[in-house]
């Protein structure tokens, strides 16, 4: 079971990949709302409206874009690249301790280290 914090985390990053496919309405207040930390309320102060139709269309981007993320996959895909990137620093990080410092080998792994965590954005 996914905890709040991770739904959270799962729905922004959605909304990273597929934001620009919402209406203008949804992509405003679904950022607002997660990503600014506003309130329902304070959003639908500023948007003149009820905070039950802000709501309502915060919903109706989260369906649409979870709708997107069941018929490509890309944010599925993305985390599971993500973790086996992360493994593969490891890996490599454990190779460099092994290996000899001044070894041509420890060499190639200290790059591959570098290259990795390149990938990885670290």
């Amino acid at each position: 079971m996914r905890n709040m914090e991770d739904d959270t985390l799962i729905k922004t990053m959605l909304f990273d990949f597929f934001g620009e496919l919402l209406t203008k309405k949804q992509h405003e207040y679904f950022d607002l709302y997660y990503n600014e930390d506003f309130s329902l309320s304070e959003i639908a102060a500023r948007a003149g409206i009820t905070r039950q139709g802000v709501h309502g269309i915060i919903l109706r981007a989260e369906k649409s874009l979870e709708q997107m993320e069941s018929k490509t996959g890309v944010v599925k895909r993305w985390l599971e690249s993500r973790a086996e990137l992360e493994y593969a620093q490891g890996l490599a990080r454990e190779l460099l301790d092994v290996l000899d410092n001044d070894d041509e080998s420890a060499d190639i792994a200290r790059r591959l280290v570098s290259s990795l965590e390149q990938m990885g954005m670290n």
